[in-house]
């Protein structure tokens, strides 16, 4: 802008000097006039005017120049010591100037990259053709234009620069100058990464997809399958619960017709001895009562014993089952109430009793006449107020128990012996049912015949489906002391000895059998003898059992066991 302005200014003196040498051209002709000398003293006072603003536009060219002088030092220490990468390119790319952050870029001293091509820091042809083009469309166009770099560093990393540049005109030469801005290209960084991110995601997206493809088809095979399965099973349910409700309505139907014409539960009977004891059992079974049961050895009591516990409300609990007489005399009450670990000499472990298994069921206590006298107040205790202590253990422990008890032996007799406490037989004695006898119950004994030759076909092997007129008469005429125990162990001999089909007894069985004949006859006459005795006095009597004149007191009897022995015998008052 200076240099214009003086050329400007110029043209103005110069025609105030063409006008004063034609004033004083006239002047020295002799014909002048007095208005040329004035017209040349106006002349001069125009050029000292002029003059001195000359010197006023001179003094201001001077600040300006100083100005400039000011600015073009700061612009040189901004441009030698900005952040930014600066070069300054000749129209070949010769560096003419790089400040300090462009030397570092290039990784050189900044003497040493003057006069130098700024190709031959760019390692790759492509990239140098890149550069070389960048210069000369900057030239051309006159305007600032970009393009991005890859360079190679010194330790072989890559990477990408971009590059700005523009061309002005310069000073003091009629050549134009390239001045380029240089900065790391972190969006290209930015983009290779995230290109490299994008493949690796794509490759892991790939592999997941055929993982999930397999996946989604072994599925789909699954749940086909799983619902033909389903489908298959639903049917099959269907199939099942058509053939159980029918099996469980056959069943109901088989187990009313045997349990009316030849059993009851596990009791196998027709007989009319042995249907009184079906119906006592149906009459106690769902109440709470103690039941006591009477009868030979053998007889069935612990098989009425789970009927009973069966039909009960408690049949979902246990039936624990205690056998008085195989117990040791030292370990019953540690067996029946339990005991503390260390209550006595060898009690290593605790133990829990039977009455506390037991709990919320049914006790079972067979032959319950072998109990010992000190256990039997115990146990008279639990039957009163549901409770005990352990061996070894003050802290009382309280039980619901329903108790079934059973004895071969006369507990009355006992009794009076001393060998049984009374006040005990009382509480047990709250729902006597006898056990008739085999010998009592003869009618029985073909269906017994056949249920245990059907039992120990299938537990030995067998196939015997018949029995001989000859055997059934063998067995029919024995009086069997051992009861149904007996003739169980009886068919099972037969059975594993028998050759065919067809049951074979053992030979030395009718010897056996009339052996014990007399002293049979002689218990049945005793028996019948005691009843007509016992029915004569209460005919006496007028049927009174207790009191002054009562058949208790004629008798020798205590009134409860005259009680127990009509009940035995079946007497009653008409």
């Amino acid at each position: 802008m200076a240099i214009s302005k003086k050329a400007n200014q110029s043209s103005p003196a110069t025609e105030l000097r063409r006008q004063a040498e034609k004033l004083f051209s006239t002047i020295k002709s002799p014909n002048q006039s007095p208005s040329s000398i004035l017209d040349l003293q106006r002349l001069a006072q125009e050029n000292e005017i002029y003059q001195i603003e000359l010197e006023m536009q001179n003094e201001e060219l001077r600040r300006s120049q100083d100005e400039l002088k000011l600015s073009q030092k700061a612009y040189i220490e901004l441009f030698h010591f900005a952040p930014t990468a600066y070069f300054i390119f000749d129209e070949r790319g010769q560096i003419l100037n790089v400040n300090f952050s462009g030397a570092q870029l290039l990784e050189k001293e900044k003497g040493a990259l003057i006069d130098k091509n700024f190709s031959s820091f760019i390692a790759e042809p492509d990239q140098r053709e890149i550069f070389s083009n960048h210069l000369a469309l900057t030239l051309q166009k006159k305007v600032l234009l970009k393009c991005e770099l890859m360079f190679t560093n010194s330790d072989d990393s890559m990477n990408y620069y971009h590059l700005q540049s523009i061309a002005v005109i310069s000073v003091n030469k009629t050549t134009y100058i390239l001045t380029s801005i240089i900065d790391t290209s972190v969006r290209k960084q930015l983009e290779i990464k995230l290109q490299h991110a994008h493949n690796k995601l794509e490759d892991i997206v790939l592999e997941r997809t055929k993982e999930l493809y397999a996946s989604n088809m072994q599925l789909k095979q699954e749940i086909e399958i799983r619902r033909q399965t389903e489908s298959t099973l639903k049917n099959s349910n269907a199939e099942i619960k058509r053939l159980k409700d029918q099996l469980k309505a056959e069943n109901i139907y088989l187990q009313q017709e045997v349990d009316q014409h030849f059993n009851f539960g596990e009791i196998v009977g027709q007989s009319t001895v042995l249907s009184r004891v079906f119906s006592q059992v149906e009459q106690v079974a769902p109440m709470n009562a103690t039941v006591l049961l009477l009868g030979e050895t053998g007889t069935g009591k612990g098989v009425v014993a789970r009927a009973i516990h069966g039909r009960s409300s408690r049949k979902g609990r246990p039936l624990i089952t205690v056998n008085c007489t195989t117990l040791p005399a030292s370990l019953v009450e540690s067996e029946l109430f339990g005991r503390e670990r260390g209550a006595f000499t060898g009690s290593d472990t605790k133990q829990i009793g039977r009455f506390e298994l037991a709990d919320g069921g049914t006790i079972f206590l067979d032959e319950i006449g072998e109990l010992p006298l000190d256990l039997q107040c115990k146990l008279l205790r639990v039957i009163q107020d549901g409770e005990f202590e352990r061996l070894g253990n003050p802290r009382t422990i309280k039980t619901d128990v329903r108790i079934i008890a059973a004895t071969n032996r006369n507990l009355e007799t006992e009794i009076k012996n001393g060998k049984f406490r009374e006040d005990l037989f009382y509480r047990l004695n709250v729902f006597p049912i006898t056990m008739p006898p085999l010998r009592q119950c003869m009618d029985d004994i073909p269906l017994l015949v056949n249920h245990f030759v059907t039992k120990f076909n299938k537990k030995i092997g067998k196939k015997i489906d018949t029995v001989s007129i000859q055997t059934m008469n063998a067995l029919l005429e024995y009086h069997w002391p051992g009861n149904v125990r007996e003739l169980e162990s009886v068919v099972e001999r037969a059975v594993i000895i028998s050759q065919g089909n067809a049951l074979q007894v053992l030979e030395r069985f009718d010897t056996f059998s009339k052996k014990e004949e007399p002293a049979e006859q002689n218990i049945q006459a005793l028996v019948e003898l005691e009843h007509d005795h016992i029915l004569q006095v209460l005919k006496k009597t007028g049927w009174r059992i207790e009191g002054k004149n009562g058949a208790a007191i004629l008798l020798g009897l205590n009134a409860s066991t005259l009680r127990a022995r009509m009940r035995k015998y079946g007497i009653f008052r008409q």
